[in-house]
């Protein structure tokens, strides 16, 4: 009879807790925006670009797509995948442009969920999701006879960096990888991310999840959390830097959200690249930024030893957020020139 009276007693506080979080106001996750100037969607848009929409499921993709104005011929094309919570209109295009520049097409794109491509709930961050927008981005690039369908390379960067290496290893066609300031391993990476934000953290964080995912499923209007935060604050990135970092990036950007749905927190978590590395068959190119608090600077590591000779490796004395511009911006942009030019796909 006590231990009946006892569960019932737990039970009943459980359901307080959830009936608590879901339906009340509380708790609140403060929000973190970013201050916006006239943005890249009002700028005239380069003439070597072209606005591509493919489908995925049943949402449709936004993209952009840049062909060189001189090509003769089927051309190499490197598919480019943003960050967390990032758009398409953020950094992406710098990219895109010195590629096209050095005689490669390029196409980048919105993930579902995002920017200006189709799927509800807004914001919503999955790994699983985000794979396959990949893979119909390659379609998408292979379908065009201006490209080379055998001659397609990843480029990725931090959170989508390690999506290349996933998808060659299922995908031999795949030509090369790229790989900019990644988290590619999730033992370093969450290792870092506890002993910077403590235990605390991770059960606030928990609980705004849980009001998302209670509230989903009363259809209800999402509970959102900041993507970016400074030091402190709840927010899924509060690393020195992060937030300042992705404000400055994304103070043109006509799409981007500083904000996701919390049950993205407590969906299936991404495939691990380590246990894909192996599988790789293509030459890759690490990027790594030695002083970066987002991903851990010896995340890379045990990746590089798995690809053994199929990897280069860079390295640049800087912070996650520094290698998008400036200096090293342009040092890492010519690496990667590099790196394609030895490919030999032209």
């Amino acid at each position: 009879m006590i231990v009946l009276k006892g569960l019932g007693l737990l039970f009943g506080i459980i359901l307080v807790y959830l009936i608590t979080i879901i339906f009340s106001p509380y708790p609140k996750a403060e929000p973190q925006p970013v201050t916006k100037v006239a943005g890249l969607g009002k700028k005239k848009p380069p003439k070597c670009r072209e606005t591509v929409k493919f489908r995925v499921g049943d949402a449709k993709l936004s993209g952009w797509l840049y062909l060189p104005e001189t090509q003769t011929g089927p051309v190499p094309c490197v598919v480019l995948s943003t960050g967390f919570c990032g758009t398409k209109d953020m950094i992406l295009e710098n990219y895109a442009l010195k590629f096209v520049e050095a005689g490669y097409a390029a196409l980048v794109y919105d993930y579902r969920f995002f920017g200006e491509s189709e799927g509800e709930p807004r914001q919503l961050y999955s790994a699983t999701h985000q794979l396959k927008d990949l893979e119909a981005a390659i379609m998408c690039a292979r379908k065009r006879t201006e490209i080379d369908a055998d001659k397609v390379v990843l480029w990725g960067t931090s959170a989508g960096g390690n999506y290349g290496i996933i998808k060659a290893a299922q995908d031999a066609r795949i030509a090369g990888i790229i790989v900019q300031a990644a988290a590619l391993d999730h033992k370093a990476d969450s290792k870092l991310y506890f002993e910077r934000e403590g235990y605390g953290f991770f059960f606030r964080i928990f609980m705004h999840a849980q009001r998302d995912k209670g509230r989903s499923r009363f259809d209800l209007s999402p509970h959102m959390i900041p993507g970016y935060g400074p030091p402190s604050s709840l927010a899924m990135l509060t690393a020195p830097g992060a937030y300042d970092g992705i404000a400055h990036l994304a103070k043109e950007s006509e799409t981007f959200r500083n904000e996701f749905c919390g049950r993205s927190i407590v969906m299936p978590h991404p495939p691990d690249p380590l246990k894909y590395a192996d599988q790789v068959q293509c030459p890759v190119l690490f990027s790594v930024c030695e002083k970066d608090g987002i991903v851990s600077p010896v995340s890379h590591v045990r990746a590089a030893e798995i690809l053994g000779e199929r990897v280069t490796v860079k390295t640049y004395p800087i912070t996650h957020f520094e290698i998008y511009e400036g200096q090293y911006f342009e040092e890492s942009v010519q690496d990667q020139i590099a790196f394609l030019d030895g490919l030999k796909l032209k």
